[in-house]
């Protein structure tokens, strides 16, 4: 009878509250790895627009400065718009037709204006300031974009910053960068 006994202790194994409560440790632990994996699902979508938004915002940066660098002389100087006169690649100012590459690039007068919403671009012959504006960014909430180092009377450098507001209210973006004329300083 003692090595009956014995062979009843030598079994192991869980007793049943012991199963109860390992069952709903393994529940508690499987729901809080759900939440966090439905929680990042859900923020995916906003969290892919930002980045989709930031790198628009980098885009159209990238494309005030370069062109800005490339312009000849500023002509109008407002926190909300900058205006210039520049070369560009058209058969006519405000014009879609590409120029041939023996043909030279002709003086147009480019404007960015921006509102508390979007900034547009309008091409137009120099000295003229209205034109068919095209739309090239939206999304920012602020129209204060641009800002003339030393003064907007004679500016030789523009800084440019994009707001965008946060999508859910809070945390927003601010983008910016700056450039100098090339071919003004360089006198041509």
């Amino acid at each position: 009878m003692s090595s009956r006994l014995r062979a009843m202790r030598s079994e192991e194994g869980l007793t049943l509250v012991e199963l109860l409560i390992s069952a709903t440790m393994g529940v508690v632990v499987m729901g809080a790895v759900a939440m966090l994996v439905i929680g990042a699902l859900k923020s995916q979508p906003k969290i892919s627009q930002q980045a989709q938004n930031v790198s628009t915002a980098r885009w159209v940066l990238d494309r005030f400065t370069h062109e800005i660098r490339n312009g000849i002389a500023i002509t109008k100087a407002e926190p909300n718009q900058v205006s210039f006169e520049a070369y560009v690649r058209h058969g006519t100012c405000g014009g879609s037709a590409a120029l041939a590459s023996t043909s030279p690039a002709i003086p147009c007068q480019v404007t960015y204006k921006c509102t508390a919403t979007a900034c547009s671009r309008t091409e137009s012959a120099p000295g003229t300031y209205t034109g068919t504006a095209q739309q090239i960014f939206s999304g920012i909430d602020s129209s204060s974009v641009f800002e003339y180092l030393p003064d907007k009377t004679e500016p030789t450098y523009v800084k440019v910053t994009l707001h965008l507001p946060g999508s859910s209210g809070s945390g927003s973006l601010t983008v910016s960068d700056g450039t100098s004329l090339r071919n003004a300083t360089l006198g041509y």
